[in-house]
């Protein structure tokens, strides 16, 4: 799927607006354990890592898709900061660098959710933990599920971009699967959903072109994402409802934010 979207992706996410409000907290955070290295898991197109490099941290960004690491080094290029990017998943960051390499980790965007299983889930912490000093920080970004599951919410606030005489229009919406146990509401804990993505297109007032990509994702909630770090031997555990460090209402927060340490 992010091969294929990683053309689109900066279209789709606003960064004028997005960075400058997240990065106030998140340098808050690397600045409470004196960080200065900063890998970004699931890095995507490397917008938060350039914008880390610019503020004087050594960064290094990792992405499963090669599509969206391609997009990274051409972002850094224009950008002219010097940031290291690795085509590498999670439980395998550990391979790739030295033990305690990296004073913080970041995992924004949802990332988390697309590994499908627990035992995923706790390899993927136990490979963010071999990566970090005792002491660092690790830092997650994941959609609300308790709200998502609990309310039904089905679509997310659709996303358009104008280039020249080009338009694009982005709709997400979830299909959720209960694992073939019928109807039940809220939908299972262990159930998985499917997220789509359709992109709209058109030159000028032509017809729109569409396509939609799709993944599935294990719609993490707090209390289960909160118990997996606890197993990970992760301590001082705190969750905020977003990216400024709102306090985290499960029948309502957009965002679970998540800092652990080691």
């Amino acid at each position: 799927m992010y091969d294929d979207f990683s053309a689109d992706y900066d279209r789709f996410v606003d960064w004028p607006a997005r960075l400058p409000a997240e990065l106030p907290f998140i340098e808050q955070q690397l600045q409470a354990v004196d960080a200065s290295r900063v890998l970004d898991a699931a890095c995507g197109t490397g917008m938060h890592a350039i914008a880390l490099a610019q503020q004087g941290y050594e960064v290094t960004g990792t992405d499963l898709s090669a599509g969206m690491i391609e997009r990274a080094r051409v972002n850094a290029d224009a950008a002219n900061v010097d940031v290291r990017f690795e085509a590498a998943g999670f439980g395998e960051l550990a391979r790739r660098f030295a033990p305690g390499s990296f004073d913080a980790l970041l995992c924004l965007g949802n990332s988390l959710p697309h590994l499908l299983t627990s035992a995923d889930l706790a390899a993927a912490l136990a490979d963010f933990a071999a990566c970090l000093r005792p002491g660092g920080l690790l830092l997650i970004q994941n959609r609300n599920f308790d709200a998502v599951l609990g309310q039904g919410e089905r679509w997310m606030e659709p996303q358009s971009r104008r280039e020249g005489g080009s338009e694009w229009l982005f709709l997400r919406f979830y299909d959720f699967e209960p694992d073939g146990v019928p109807s039940e509401w809220p939908f299972l804990r262990d159930g998985t959903l499917t997220f789509n993505l359709a992109t709209l297109r058109r030159e000028g007032t032509g017809n729109w072109s569409q396509q939609i990509t799709s993944t599935q994702l294990r719609p993490l909630r707090q209390e289960d994402l909160t118990a997996a770090l606890s197993e990970t031997a992760f301590e001082d555990v705190v969750c905020y409802g977003d990216m400024t460090g709102a306090p985290f209402e499960a029948n309502r927060s957009p965002n679970l934010v998540v800092t652990a340490r080691p």
